[in-house]
């Protein structure tokens, strides 16, 4: 456990010492505060027409957290391009592998690293919507389970990235892969749609439908399980890439 917190604290304060992380945070601040102000004033002003000033976690921390997933999917390979692949391209990955930890120890370390970025961005994200609490009935169980499938879509994307990212000793391809692949699995819900067979199947696949339960309030443990095994899953492969190439 102490070398995977060493780890984890070397890949965090390289991630947070990188100007690209920085960059990162302030465009997603930027761009999804200038959502929630239009989402804010939407609101007011047909709460101010129909009298009704409920909902309001439902439209603006909904609204919000639901374009952030769009955001994510678009930045968390950014994050997770340079893992592995820079540290091959380098030629550092190989005194990695050589060092006295096991590389369950490495590939947790590396994630746990990154998980500090992703609670960063978790913080950041719950600040808009709990700037309303003084003036309006905000639902904070709401914005909470949003706040955690939020959370466990980031644990998905980062941990399918960091998987890609060990494929290849190129960062920008690392990424462009990773977008691809959390996109196909984002899509499938297209399928599960549609009147065909497995439909079933592919709705559940989907990273997006289980994150739409949460972003309405809905807790289903079925959700939660479902995240945790796509990380778990693809977190083993990073294991397996690694030892190939150890062995």
């Amino acid at each position: 456990m102490n070398t995977v917190f060493t780890i984890a604290q070397t890949e965090a304060r390289r991630i947070f010492v990188s100007p690209l992380a920085w960059a990162v945070l302030a465009v997603m601040q930027l761009i999804l505060g200038f959502v929630f102000i239009n989402m804010l004033m939407d609101y007011a002003r047909n709460a101010a027409l129909t009298g009704q000033f409920m909902g309001v976690a439902d439209y603006i921390g909904g609204g919000l957290y639901g374009f952030a997933t769009i955001i994510l999917l678009l930045v968390m390979p950014l994050l997770t391009m340079r893992m592995f692949a820079e540290e091959r391209k380098s030629g550092t990955l190989t005194l990695l592998l050589a060092a006295p930890a096991s590389l369950i120890e490495i590939v947790l370390g590396k994630f746990f690293g990154l998980f500090a970025f992703m609670l960063a961005v978790i913080g950041l994200l719950a600040l808009m919507p709990l700037t309303l609490l003084s003036g309006t009935h905000l639902d904070v169980g709401r914005i909470a389970a949003g706040l955690l499938g939020l959370l466990l879509m980031m644990m998905s994307f980062g941990a399918a990235g960091l998987f890609v990212s060990t494929l290849t000793k190129e960062p920008t391809i690392a990424a462009v892969a990773s977008f691809g692949l959390l996109l196909l699995v984002w899509l499938i819900q297209i399928l599960g749609n549609q009147q065909i067979p497995f439909a079933a199947v592919f709705s559940y696949l989907s990273l997006i439908g289980h994150f739409e339960s949460l972003r309405r309030g809905i807790f289903n443990s079925a959700d939660v399980i479902y995240y945790f095994l796509f990380t778990a899953f693809f977190l083993w492969l990073a294991v397996l890439r690694l030892d190939m190439e150890r062995n």
